[in-house]
């Protein structure tokens, strides 16, 4: 896992997470409203190794359903409408990996739905809570990269209607180096690089560092899979961008 930053670009007593690199040019799409829905959501559910998230809050989140199903009319006037969670199970039975570091309680209908996802809730989408989790990232099979305003939520994530849905914005980019830095940076609140040092223990439902790798029970924050080697899968692909 890279450092996040160059010592020479901090002092000693701040955080890995505190930095400020210089600037350089990347390619990148902006994406608001329902482009989060089309470009983000259709991304993560189409992942092939990992999906990592990066949200304040958690919400049932309901995606179109476009699946064929057995004795089932496709519809062209009217679409069906499924639990994101629903394709999260099939993902994780295609062995994606999935972890979702939050800040807060999800909602209700959120842990009534996952309850009803045995596989998700043994560890295959591994939760993990801090309370100090305010970014908004999503990181699809270490080669794409959301950052930006909304959180996983059907009003953050553009999945309600025009006239109900957030006013957010992100970027999306598959620029290398930002994708590492990201990557380090959430490891680093994932694994509990900053528990020893954080100052909100009476707010803290558990320190991530003591989680270990074992999966929780259910309903539970659980631990991750083994990562997968996103660098490396990337780099067989496309080379790092200059700086």
């Amino acid at each position: 896992m890279p450092t996040i930053a160059p010592p020479s670009l901090r002092r000693a007593t701040e955080s890995p997470l505190d930095l400020a690199l210089p600037a350089r040019p990347i390619a990148m799409e902006l994406v608001s409203g329902r482009g989060h829905y089309d470009r983000v959501l259709a991304a993560v559910l189409g992942a092939r190794v990992s999906v990592w998230i990066a949200t304040a809050n958690v919400k049932e989140l309901m995606v179109e359903d476009h699946r064929a199903r057995p004795g089932r009319r496709r519809s062209l006037r009217k679409s069906n409408y499924v639990s994101v969670l629903s394709h999260f199970d099939e993902l994780a039975s295609r062995g994606v990996e999935l972890r979702l570091l939050h800040a807060e309680l999800p909602s209700r209908p959120f842990r009534e739905e996952l309850a009803q996802h045995p596989r998700l809730v043994a560890g295959g989408l591994a939760l993990r809570r801090c309370p100090r989790v305010h970014l908004k990232a999503v990181i699809v099979d270490g080669e794409l990269l959301y950052l930006g305003s909304a959180n996983w939520t059907g009003a953050g994530l553009g999945a309600k209607g025009s006239g109900r849905r957030n006013f957010e914005v992100g970027i999306v980019t598959d620029d290398a180096q930002l994708l590492d830095h990201i990557q380090a940076l959430y490891e680093q609140i994932w694994s509990g690089g900053e528990c020893e040092a954080c100052k909100l223990h009476e707010e803290c439902p558990g320190p991530l560092i003591q989680l270990g790798r074992v999966p929780a029970a259910a309903g539970g924050p659980a631990a991750a899979a083994p990562k997968p080697n996103h660098r490396k899968r990337r780099t067989k692909t496309r080379r790092s961008a200059a700086v």
